[in-house]
């Protein structure tokens, strides 16, 4: 499987505990961090929660 990188592209302030539990989970906590996640249900089920926050690169969401 391909990798996924994920960009935190929007602050987290004013988010809900389950996305910040989430981006947290990505290895996200500031604005430009960039983590690379594997390209599977799970993690697109997180990328999901956190849409309007993040930038996607690599993999099927591209």
């Amino acid at each position: 499987m391909a990798d996924i990188q994920v960009k935190l592209v929007k602050s987290l302030i004013g988010s809900t505990k389950p996305q910040l539990a989430t981006a947290r989970a990505l290895g996200l906590h500031r604005i430009g961090d960039v983590s690379v996640q594997p390209d599977n249900a799970a993690t697109a089920g997180k990328l999901k929660v956190l849409a309007h926050l993040i930038q996607v690169q690599g993999g099927a969401e591209e």
